[in-house]
């Protein structure tokens, strides 16, 4: 094994060196005009051009398939009318349908255009080929945008938490629909120069076909969509000129919730709270953003996706969304997730610095975290602390696609603290291959003093993308010694792990047949700590059956799993356990009201959560995923989700646990500012005698009327009650918390939101 990272090491320095500046073309060139006025759909009546001023925008036409069919030229014809002025840039699509009746087209909220037909421009401003701003609409104007990344990192790919302010509509004809789109100059980052020369793509979705369609091509074939791109040019003496953000925020709540640490134990404690603060955005030479905030209010309006964490031994990974860490998040991302920004809960104000200069890249956050010294006693030391954070990033692109950078964070608490220093580098081979690399640092000292730690990470990746065959080979070393209070690190990332992991995955797509493709998938783990001693394996093979409107897809995994003294108390000796399960999955959206989505798996897996006294052992284990997304009115938008995992005790089939998670939730959209969004999710946990768990219930209702004019300024009224299944019980004077089978409120709120964006 030693020599087999050895091997790979070696391989991924030798491919860096031989790393060479080819140019990758994309197809032809885009000139665009400046334009006298912004268009509008009366300027393509009939869906054509017929007016002056659409004759003198420049057309883009003739789409080429990426799905089902890559390479094909795209079934239903569209064509783009584009042009700019001094302060924005203008799109027209012009989306025709063979079949215009099938175009599905649902009023919605921002950004919940999953099923519905859209169209979408995608703009490299600094014609690196490694960032780029996407926008989308749907037949009704309905907005979606993100930033997309090339890599591998957390922020590759699109990145949703992007909210520009950009305008958008949509109509349905006769003949299918138009869209139009104007996005401000200064809702964009480029440099500041006489001429831009960006990179643009164009794409369209057609859900009933399961087609995406793109000008120029965007080949399955080739790995990285921004090297497939064109030139976009014509653009001269534009600028977001001074581009600054003020958003005030207003909240209020009346609360009424049960208070587990009051003195004398557990009682209700109603109570208001009003709170004011302020975000700013200042952007300086077209590319500079300097982000401020005082007082942020990080609450969420919108609640994360349910995830099953019981009996599960690594922490479960949610997205940030909170917009001060929004501004350029992927500059900060590396292979390796050294600034996770939900480890920073609670800060009273923060700074961040990002910008871009010719080839370089840089960015900086300085933020505090109350947090950590919350909710403690009095006489705790933490008791009042704050947590002082610094994070710095820089990178210099290189080559095409290629790029190096360095990363430093130091995160400060009492008397510790968490330093990490990481270099890192993505390296474009060929149109097929690339190589990731980094290397990583930390040195630790615990708050209340002590002997500080130190540690390092290697961590290198190969990966190779084309239509028949895709691979991934990723090797990581992470020393006992390593710690990264501000990342996030799963089973591959942890410290004393020395292992690599391998995918191979063949794509066949035949022809003259209903099957669009079919794929088969091979994935392989193996780990071991830095002893030498084998701690994991997985070994699994997957097929993937795909059509037009549905998907079928089986697997079978086999595991081996060690267990050290240190990892669970009372494991007197590496012990080792083998399991394994198979999955079936299906995807339908046939329907224009209706998309569906199920999966169960069945097998075997480890119990990590055993009864008093026991050790955790293998266990018979089944799982049910369902997702549905039902539109019965074109106004209102239904999303269900149910999970399901049971384990049983393999001699006697006594059970262990079963989880089930249910949750709904309905938006009734009045218009495309106005809405009311509910939901209600139940959790249950039913403990059975092989286990140390507890019955536990949760219900959860949420309600929320919504008016939201851009992602900046909006108002929000909402209510919310929680009830679990608790009962409290006074003895001597004193109040106890106990757990009971019915469900009791231990929470409701009101509260009101409002925040403005002045921008000048």
């Amino acid at each position: 094994m030693r020599k087999l990272q050895l091997k790979l090491c070696l391989l991924g320095t030798v491919l860096a060196i031989l790393i060479s500046s080819r140019a990758y073309s994309a197809n032809g060139g885009l000139d665009i005009p400046l334009i006298s006025a912004e268009p509008e759909f009366s300027d393509f009546q009939g869906m054509s051009p017929s007016t002056a001023l659409a004759l003198s925008m420049t057309k883009v036409a003739d789409f080429t398939q990426r799905t089902p069919d890559d390479g094909d030229a795209a079934t239903q014809r569209t064509e783009v009318y584009i042009g700019y002025d001094h302060e924005q840039l203008h799109a027209i699509f012009l989306a025709f349908d063979s079949e215009p009746d099938q175009i599905r087209a649902n009023l919605s909220s921002r950004e919940s255009i999953d099923g519905d037909d859209n169209v979408e421009i995608t703009i490299d401003t600094f014609n690196d080929q490694r960032a780029a701003f996407s926008f989308r609409s749907t037949a009704m104007g309905i907005q979606w945008d993100a930033r997309w990344t090339e890599g591998s990192s957390l922020r590759a790919g699109f990145d949703t938490t992007l909210e520009a302010v950009w305008e958008s509509e949509g109509q349905l004809t006769d003949q299918g629909y138009m869209v139009k789109m104007a996005i401000p100059l200064r809702s964009l980052r480029f440099p500041d120069a006489s001429e831009q020369i960006w990179r643009v793509q164009f794409g369209r979705y057609v859900p009933r076909l399961s087609e995406e369609s793109y000008w120029p091509a965007y080949s399955i074939g080739i790995e990285g969509r921004l090297n497939q791109t064109s030139l976009l040019t014509g653009i001269r003496d534009v600028s977001p000129g001074n581009n600054s953000q003020i958003i005030p925020f207003i909240f209020a709540r009346e609360l009424d919730a049960l208070d587990t640490g009051a003195t004398g134990g557990p009682k209700f404690d109603r109570g208001s709270d009003q709170d004011v603060g302020v975000d700013a955005k200042f952007v300086f030479n077209d590319s500079m953003v300097l982000d401020l905030t005082l007082n942020p209010d990080f609450s969420q309006i919108e609640s994360d996706q349910p995830q099953v964490t019981v009996n599960e031994r690594f922490e479960v990974q949610f997205p940030e969304r909170r917009p001060f860490f929004v501004e350029n998040a992927d500059f900060f991302a590396t292979d390796s997730i050294l600034v996770f920004t939900r480890r920073i809960v609670d800060p009273e104000g923060g700074l961040r610095f990002t910008g871009r200069a010719g080839e370089y890249g840089f960015g900086a956050i300085l933020i505090n975290d109350e947090a950590p010294g919350l909710n403690r006693a009095p006489t705790d030391p933490l008791n009042g602390k704050k947590a002082n954070i610094g994070i710095l990033r820089g990178f210099r692109d290189i080559s095409e696609q290629s790029r190096v950078g360095f990363l430093l964070t130091d995160r400060e608490l009492g008397d510790g603290f968490n330093r990490v220093a990481s270099i890192d580098g993505r390296f474009k081979l060929t149109d097929n291959w690339i190589t990731n690399m980094q290397l990583v640092g930390t040195e630790s000292e615990p708050w209340a003093g002590g002997e500080s730690t130190t540690g390092y990470q290697r961590n290198i990746q190969v990966n190779r993308t084309g239509r028949t065959v895709n691979t991934h080979s990723h090797f990581i070393e992470t020393t006992g010694g390593f710690r990264s209070e501000l990342g996030f690190m799963n089973r591959f990332f942890r410290p004393d792990v020395s292992g690599i992991h391998n995918r191979l995955s063949l794509n066949f797509f035949p022809e003259e047949t209903s099957i669009n493709s079919w794929n088969t998938t091979i994935f392989d783990v193996y780990l071991e700590d830095m002893d030498g001693t084998r701690i994991y394996h997985q070994l699994g093979p997957s097929f993937n059956l795909n059509f037009d409107t549905s998907s079928y897809g089986v697997s079978w995994t086999d595991y081996t799993e060690i267990l050290k003294p240190e990892d669970y108390a009372g494991v007197a000796s590496n012990t080792r356990f083998d399991y394994d399960n198979w999955q079936v999955s299906y995807n339908n959206n046939t329907l224009n009201t209706l998309e569906f989505g199920a999966s169960y798996r069945a097998g075997t897996t480890l119990n990590l959560v055993p009864a008093a006294g026991n050790l955790p052992s293998v266990a018979d284990n089944n799982r049910l995923d369902i997702d549905m997304l039902w539109r019965p009115l074109d106004r209102l938008r239904v999303s269900n989700t149910y999970l399901k995992t049971e384990l049983e005790t393999r001699n006697g089939g006594t059970k262990i646990f079963s989880n089930e998670i249910v949750r709904s939730n309905w938006n009734y959209q009045f218009t495309k500012e106005w809405s009311l969004r509910f939901i209600a999710q139940y959790e249950e946990t039913d403990a059975g005698p092989a286990s140390r768990l507890k019955d536990d219930k949760n219900m959860n209702f949420d309600l929320l009327l919504r008016y939201v004019i851009n992602p900046w300024s909006a108002f929000f009224v909402g209510y919310n009650s929680n009830s679990s299944n608790f009962d409290i019980v006074e003895s001597e004077g004193e109040r106890e918390l106990i757990l009971t089978n019915d469900l009791r409120n231990d929470g409701d709120q009101i509260f009101v939101k409002f925040s403005y964006m002045f921008q000048r």
